[in-house]
């Protein structure tokens, strides 16, 4: 493996965070947003120029500070963050674009404060992908957040304040009572935070300490919506749709898989984890957390409540498929980071389009409007096929290495649970299609007056829908990433 040190990992998390003073000072929107869009797209050009050195097999570092002797705040740019970060930076693009859109069309007060607070979420984003330690991976935990309470929160009203209240509860009550102190404990047995391929934990924890350490991490990294630290995500959608795309796709809920997957592989160590048989006891956390979400979907009305639900489902697939601990299960959970993104985005993007043009919020009165938003539903129906795993779409390529991974680990239990679970979200998501285009003339609810939203919140939707056919027929360099992470893991070659 080759080392090279450079600043690139360092720009790329800053450039957003050198933008928000502009954003404040900038007297018209359009510069507001003009900078929004320079920012997103000059990170999204770092992370890019990075990507062949780290598909070649290299490793990009570069250290910023060292706190103590041997512990520093440092950065470190493998396989898996250029996945993670190949996605945030590419959909804050696209999301950039949704924003200008939806928040002139409604109007919306406190835009400065808003595009500020979503500028500082992807630079905490980008800090968490490149961390080169358990160190920084929690700080910049811990920023985003921070960053993000304000756009929970952004509507000001009773309902925001104590959304935002229970989302900042759970996320810092978690990771302060239970990531916090288990870094601890492991810092002061090994000595050390730095990722390895294998952890560095063997051999100095027993068997019940290293589970109860393990669950500490899974359930303390409340943003991967595990069950029971799952109640601040529903919660959190009084936000404006923009906000429910950053925290469901682009930024805070990938976060904490990532770090999840993160502490699973470089802290813990696969190989002590199938020895211990902790991969099992993880996989049925996730397991029970992915059909119990996908139960309560069904039962929801709200179109925002669904898909959050949906979700805290989906979230869990990912940890399941790394605690499986087999090469083809660990690549189609890293693999899914991506696919599930730009699936659950463009759902989130028709929500917010079709709230934007009628006002509707609910499910149940949404039949007919496919006749009047033909692109948006259209859209919504490809977000929904690749959400559930079907091809031609790209959620079909990551469950299929999940489903392989279930064979390979010889976990028969859990395949059955994957396909109970994609069953279940056939059962949430195809009605609302159907309904939707299927109906008669008494049924429909839609006057003529309902129209597609304005090309500014159009074009991003139809962008991720389409990227999430693309990727079922060309998943690279995703795929690649994942594959090349899981080979450093194993120490072998994937095929």
């Amino acid at each position: 493996m080759e080392l090279l040190y450079s600043v690139k990992p360092l720009a790329a998390i800053l450039v957003s965070f050198f933008v928000v003073p502009i954003i404040f000072s900038a007297r018209s929107e359009n510069v507001r947003e003009a900078w929004t869009f320079v920012a997103a797209i000059l990170k999204f050009a770092i992370v890019l120029s990075m990507l062949p050195f780290v598909l070649k097999g290299g490793q990009i570092a570069c250290t910023l500070a060292e706190v103590l002797p041997g512990l520093a705040i440092e950065f470190r740019v493998d396989a898996f963050g250029m996945l993670f970060a190949l996605v945030s930076s590419s959909l804050w693009i696209v999301t950039s674009m949704y924003s200008i859109g939806y928040m002139r069309t409604l109007k919306e007060h406190g835009q400065t404060r808003y595009y500020a607070c979503f500028a500082l979420s992807l630079s905490a984003t980008l800090g968490v992908a490149f961390a080169g330690n358990l160190l920084t991976l929690y700080l910049f935990y811990e920023m985003l957040s921070f960053a993000t309470y304000p756009l929970v929160t952004h509507h000001q009203d009773r309902e925001a304040r104590s959304s935002g209240r229970k989302y900042i509860t759970y996320i810092l009550g978690a990771s302060i009572g239970l990531v916090l102190p288990a870094m601890l404990v492991i810092y002061s047995q090994t000595g050390t935070f730095e990722f390895a391929p294998q952890g560095f934990m063997s051999g100095h924890f027993s068997q019940g300490a290293m589970a109860v350490l393990l669950l500490m991490f899974v359930f303390g990294f409340a943003k991967a919506g595990v069950m029971p630290f799952h109640s601040w995500l529903p919660a959190a959608m009084v936000a404006p749709t923009p906000v429910s795309a950053l925290l469901h796709a682009v930024a805070v809920v990938k976060v904490g898989v990532f770090c999840v997957a993160r502490v699973i592989t470089g802290v813990f160590g696969t190989k002590m984890l199938a020895d211990m048989g902790l991969g099992t006891l993880v996989c049925y956390v996730a397991s029970f957390t992915i059909i119990v979400s996908s139960l309560i979907a069904l039962s929801q009305d709200g179109l925002k409540r669904r898909l959050a639900f949906s979700t805290i489902g989906q979230l869990s697939y990912i940890i399941l498929g790394v605690a499986l601990l087999s090469p083809s299960g660990m690549t189609g959970g890293m693999l899914h980071i991506a696919m599930h993104a730009f699936g659950k985005i463009t759902l989130f993007f028709c929500a917010g389009a079709i709230f934007a043009a009628s006002g509707i919020k609910n499910i149940s009165e949404m039949v007919g409007i496919g006749r009047r938003m033909p692109i948006t539903m259209s859209a919504f129906l490809l977000g929904s096929l690749s959400v559930i795993g079907l091809p031609p779409l790209g959620g079909f390529i990551s469950k299929w290495n999940l489903v392989i991974g279930t064979l390979e680990s010889g976990q028969i239990f859990f395949l059955f649970v994957l396909l109970a679970s994609s069953l279940l979200n056939a059962a949430y998501f195809l009605p609302i299609s159907y309904k939707a285009f299927f109906c008669t003339d008494e049924e429909a609810m839609f006057e003529k007056k309902v129209d597609e939203v304005p090309t500014w919140c159009l074009v991003p939707l139809c962008i991720t829908a389409t990227c999430s056919v693309i990727f079922f027929f060309y998943p690279q360099p995703f795929l690649q990433l994942a594959k090349m992470t899981v080979s450093t893991i194993i120490g072998a070659p994937m095929p």
